[in-house]
């Protein structure tokens, strides 16, 4: 075969040729950090399952009693969410295609926004792909070239997600102590004059302790000395607030907040809540918009089908809130802290990772998937059981469940929490 034109022999032998092998030591990196997250107990890998029904899983052949779902109200298998995904998808394909800019915005993705809009008390809503990629897109762009005049801060707790956004934003940044308003105070006091934005990030309700932040305070504080207050809203969308709308919905002082539907609306994807002229603001300058296939019409077909249901499942949300109070007072008695949750999250507290792991390993014998939560996830020397509640989840299986957990320190896997 001849060469291509303007191709010599020599480019041509070496395109065909295998590309050279790495040196081993360019691997040592992996090996070694993988050995130091083993001896620590931290070591994380990927357990396969297959979902049976709202509350049970298989893995290994084993059925499980699911306690690590976030489906808080069973809504990934409620027939008219599934209806509504299989309707769009056969009306409009199993993908977007393309980023909104380009060819991806359907008329149901503006839908599903207005419906959001409507229901949370914004003016605007902008859909995601996910939550991790709003809050480490959104929060670059908000910062954008003002970093050298923004100081962010930050609840010392919040998600991964949000640090990732503030890292990349190049703004300075402060984490103030959990939940600790009068610190917040401080800090905005010490900060006004000094910087021309001043940004406050919280969660409302906290991914592993499941407890609380004060919004009202946060909105109060926000307006005094003028900053701009964003809110993760995730965990509380679907169980708390208006309608379950969540602790940030219906409240004009909170300039945006984050949602997602992976959780209680039992699908996937998320959303940014704010003002018109920042929805747009967004659609030029955030790379999470921007350079983005849109979300699947199935997923935003399930989406809209969970926001119908939501407001009338105040019955459900009753029964949520009951049992967690039931689960957290029954660690408390066997003597675990439970991190002042104040929601359908109920973490068992152990500090150990290795009697963590001990634990879970414990608690899936006994027939429950019950996933130990270990640092950097959590702070150190706070490793976790989190169990998260589902309103399907019935008084008999949180006693068999409690039952479990106490058996353990008889038998010596764990020490005396």
């Amino acid at each position: 075969m001849q060469p291509r034109v303007g191709m010599t022999q020599n480019h041509q032998n070496l395109s065909s040729s295998p590309p050279p092998r790495p040196s081993p030591k360019a691997w040592t990196f992996a090996e070694q950090a993988l050995a130091e997250q083993e001896a620590n107990h931290r070591r994380r890998e990927l357990r396969s399952l297959t979902p049976i029904d709202t509350l049970h899983i298989c893995r290994d052949g084993q059925t499980l009693l699911n306690f690590s779902a976030n489906d808080y109200l069973g809504l990934s298998k409620h027939p008219q969410v599934i209806a509504r995904a299989v309707d769009y998808t056969q009306r409009y394909g199993t993908s977007a295609t393309a980023s909104r800019l380009v060819a991806g915005a359907f008329t149901i993705h503006e839908q599903l926004e207005t419906q959001l809009a409507s229901s949370l008390g914004h003016e605007a809503t902008l859909l995601f792909g996910t939550g991790f990629q709003a809050n480490s897109t959104v929060i670059p762009a908000l910062v954008r070239n003002d970093a050298k005049q923004t100081l962010i801060l930050c609840d010392r707790l919040v998600h991964n997600s949000l640090v990732k956004g503030i890292l990349a934003s190049g703004a300075r940044f402060i984490r103030f102590p959990h939940n600790d308003m009068v610190a917040l105070e401080q800090q905005l006091q010490k900060a006004s004059g000094k910087y021309q934005r001043l940004m406050v990030i919280s969660e409302t309700v906290f991914s592993m302790d499941g407890d609380r932040a004060d919004v009202e305070a946060l909105i109060a504080l926000a307006n005094q000395f003028g900053a701009f207050l964003y809110l993760d809203d995730a965990h509380a969308l679907g169980v708390l607030g208006p309608d379950g709308m969540g602790l940030a919905a219906q409240r004009p002082g909170v300039d945006l907040l984050v949602g997602t539907f992976g959780k209680s609306c039992g699908a996937a994807g998320a959303f940014v809540a704010c003002s018109a002229q920042l929805r747009d603001y967004l659609v030029n300058f955030c790379a999470g918009v921007i350079y983005t296939t849109a979300l699947p019409p199935g997923t935003v077909g399930a989406v809209s089908a969970a926001l119908d249901l939501i407001p009338a499942m105040a019955a459900e949300r009753q029964h949520l809130a009951t049992e967690a109070q039931w689960l957290r007072h029954q660690l408390e008695v066997l003597g675990y802290g439970t991190g002042g949750s104040m929601s359908q999250i109920v973490p068992a507290i152990i500090g150990s990772e290795a009697e963590t792991l001990a634990l879970a390993s414990h608690l899936e014998t006994q027939g429950y998937l019950a996933t130990a939560i270990r640092p950097p996830t959590v702070p150190a020397n706070t490793a976790r059981i989190r169990f998260a509640l589902s309103c399907h989840h019935q008084r008999e299986h949180l006693v068999g469940l409690v039952a479990a957990i106490a058996s353990p320190a008889s038998a010596g896997i764990l020490q005396s929490p």
